[in-house]
């Protein structure tokens, strides 16, 4: 048997066969084993973690499961001998970032990896597609384009860990943005892509730009990389560092938040300080790339005044008749100092929910204002900044709201008007912040000369506007509701009865809850309804003792089975007999050991992972009475990304290898949890405000041993 040096196990990137990482630490000898393959039941989403550390060394390998990625230990009864698994070392030098850390695109230098893989090929292109654990995966089930197909391309080491980048959001941003699934095999250094021709033309482009940045400058050009993706402009010299932020933290910001990936580039083997400027690349889609570009022209704006009426009409003029109905444009504004700070609004919270409530691209640069989409999104873009100028001098009052197809109107009792509003408006503007709308109360009497909008007395309501998406206006809608219901019992739920529709479009269902199912269903300060409304992917929200529910059937349906599992909890253990067809359900085996340690405290442990990852987790039994953790989202989420069932599956094995890892060094779980062993967050500690002095926790001890 081949043997290494004593090294502590630490969990790791699994990268498709049987693998340990390890790094220097304590622990005792660890070696790895594999056997041949066997002949396993299929299982849809199913995972098991290891027993033991020790029973996973002994076994020698961790076995995916499922669908998920999750561990198993191997059972070391089947190795008949150890002729039968030898071990590869592969020390990655270049890719080590993708699992160490380190500035994203560039890669660490200062660590090292130790691979352990068995003879099988690790992350070999030779493995089956459904072995392949590829975030994008769920994707290929869809239909595919008549010309989808494969390219290659071969990389180097160094490349891999540009194109990987930090924890692989810079590969999960390429695929993004090209539309093509894209998987990298490290040990082969080859970089498969899979879409649609111009998919994966796409990708190329983005890898060999990403790659480029590492040795030097990179090249594009219009006439050869325009592939209908690419908005090229002009950066002064002296705002280059300005755009660019500290390591390229501003760029990162504005690619993350427009979906677009953009390089400073040469063209024609111009490029350097003795310029007047710099070409900035930036590649994504019309809306995409022309929301990217006015936050660059927004910023080059306030290091260079004057800059952008130089080339104002070559912004406006760009990509005019392009979009899905070929009216795709962009008209202007201009403000005087004191209407641009009200139109701005605080911390840019009036352009942001104007933007979000019509649809379009809304941004400053200087003075002008600029809306850029299709035709019908610009002028509800410009209704929208009229009225709220309008509302400077009174009441507003859209004539024709009726009619419209993107407003909302729900009558307000006049005694609710200050509590949904709230001091100086708070209130009703954290909701148009948190669903995208334009929300203001309309004033017809006080529009024609009857007042300065005096509010009616006792009795009297006012008409609340709301403009925006459907979808977000029905939000809006029922927390206005809620809120209203809250100050005035029974304005919308007298008498109200319960309706479940069968439209699998948008739709809302209700039903009605009793007074201890409403308190428990809803948590504190809301937190039990938000983690149902994201996990179902509807909206959820309790207007008095009813509950609506919004959204498409399966949504619908979803979230009011989640809130019978909810509730079912209180009276006992929930039997969920099979979850193997659902598409929203990953299904975790815990060791016995660690139960405890994965849900915590009265569950405080699965509430703060609900919470980090926007999933609803409980301990269930099935057809066999056996428990196991299951975990449901609408959103499946990625191996790198924050959110979703893959998010929460990482931390929940996280958990159980801290436990693992402590109770084979004898560690108690108080002490463990105590000292924040195994990498554990400190935000799983108490507090410094809850905290008790070492003293008195050591005082406290010795008299609980008395």
């Amino acid at each position: 048997m081949q043997r290494f040096p004593k090294r502590r196990l630490r969990s790791g990137t699994w990268l498709g066969s049987p693998v340990a990482i390890l790094g220097p630490g304590e622990g005792g000898l660890v070696e790895a084993l594999d056997s041949r393959p066997k002949k396993r039941k299929k299982v849809v989403k199913r995972t098991q973690a290891p027993e033991t550390v020790a029973e996973t060394a002994a076994a020698g390998a961790f076995r995916p499961t499922g669908g998920t990625k999750a561990f198993q230990p191997a059972q070391s009864s089947k190795f008949a001998s150890i002729d039968s698994a030898t071990a590869h070392i592969q020390v990655l030098r270049g890719s080590e970032q993708a699992i160490m850390g380190g500035d994203d695109r560039s890669p660490s230098r200062g660590k090292w990896s130790v691979m352990i893989t068995s003879t099988d090929r690790s992350r070999s292109r030779d493995e089956k597609r459904k072995d392949s654990r590829s975030p994008s995966r769920s994707r290929s089930r869809n239909k595919k384009p008549e010309d989808h197909g494969v390219d290659t391309m071969k990389i180097t080491d160094d490349d891999a860990a540009f194109i990987l980048g930090k924890g692989g959001r810079t590969k999960e941003k390429i695929s993004k943005v090209s539309g093509a699934e894209i998987e990298l095999f490290e040990r082969d250094l080859i970089l498969e892509i899979r879409g649609s021709k111009l998919c994966r033309r796409r990708a190329k482009k983005y890898c060999k730009g990403v790659m480029d940045q590492r040795t030097g400058p990179v090249n594009v050009t219009q006439q050869n990389d325009d592939d209908d993706d690419l908005t090229m402009i002009n950066v002064p010299q002296e705002a280059v560092g300005f755009v660019t932020g500290r390591a390229g933290n501003f760029l990162r910001t504005i690619e993350e938040e427009w979906n677009t990936l953009m390089f400073f580039c040469e063209v024609d083997g111009s490029r350097g300080r003795g310029k007047d400027y710099e070409k900035l690349a930036i590649f994504g889609t019309v809306r995409a790339r022309r929301g990217a570009e006015l936050k660059v022209l927004s910023a080059v704006e306030t290091k260079v005044p004057g800059y952008f009426d130089k080339i104002r009409n070559e912004v406006v003029d760009r990509d005019k008749g392009k979009g899905e109905d070929g009216t795709w444009g962009t008209d202007t504004m201009t403000f005087q100092d004191d209407e641009l700070s009200y139109a701005l609004g605080k911390q840019g919270g009036t352009r942001k929910k104007l933007e979000k409530a019509s649809g379009a691209v809304v941004q400053y640069v200087g003075q002008v204002a600029l809306f850029s989409g299709e035709k019908h999104l610009r002028k509800k873009a410009k209704e929208y900044m009229k009225w709220l100028f309008d509302q400077l001098e009174g009441p507003v009052y859209v004539n024709g709201w009726e009619d419209r197809d993107d407003c909302t109107v729900v009558d307000v009792p006049s005694e609710c008007i200050g509590y949904v509003t709230g001091a100086r408006r708070a209130a009703l503007g954290n909701m148009e912040e948190e669903w995208g709308t334009l929300m203001f109360f309309m004033n017809k009497e006080a529009q024609n000369g009857g007042g300065k909008g005096a509010r009616g007395g006792r009795g009297t309501s006012e008409q609340l506007a709301i403009f925006g998406a459907r979808r977000s206006r029905r939000g809006a809608e029922l927390k206005i509701m809620s809120a209203v219901e809250t100050k005035s019992p029974g304005v919308f739920t007298r008498g109200v009865r319960e309706k479940f529709s069968s439209e699998r479009d948008f739709a809302t269902d209700r039903f009605v809850l009793k007074d201890d199912e409403l308190s428990y269903a809803l948590g504190k300060e809301g937190a039990t309804r938000k983690k149902l409304e994201l996990a179902s992917g509807s909206i959820l929200q309790y207007v008095g003792h009813v509950a609506f529910i919004a959204g498409d059937l399966k949504e619908r349906k979803r979230c009011k089975q989640f809130i019978d599992w909810l509730l079912a909890q209180r009276r006992g253990s929930v039997t969920v007999s099979d979850v193997a067809d659902r598409e929203d359900c990953t299904e975790m085996h815990i060791p016995e050991n660690c139960k405890g340690w994965v849900t915590g405290n009265r569950g405080s442990e699965l509430r703060r992972v609900e919470q980090a990852t926007g999933t609803f987790m409980f301990m269930a039994l099935d057809r066999h009475g056996e428990e196991r953790l299951l975990i449901f989202s609408a959103n499946g989420g990625s191996k790198t990304a924050d959110g979703g069932r893959m998010h929460a599956e990482r931390l929940i094995n996280e958990m159980v290898q801290e436990k693992l890892r402590g109770d084979s060094r004898g560690r108690s779980r108080s002490d463990s949890r105590r000292r924040g062993g195994g990498g554990r967050k400190d935000s799983r500690r108490r507090s410094n405000s809850r905290r008790r002095s070492p003293s008195r926790r050591r005082d406290s001890r010795s008299r609980s041993r008395r």
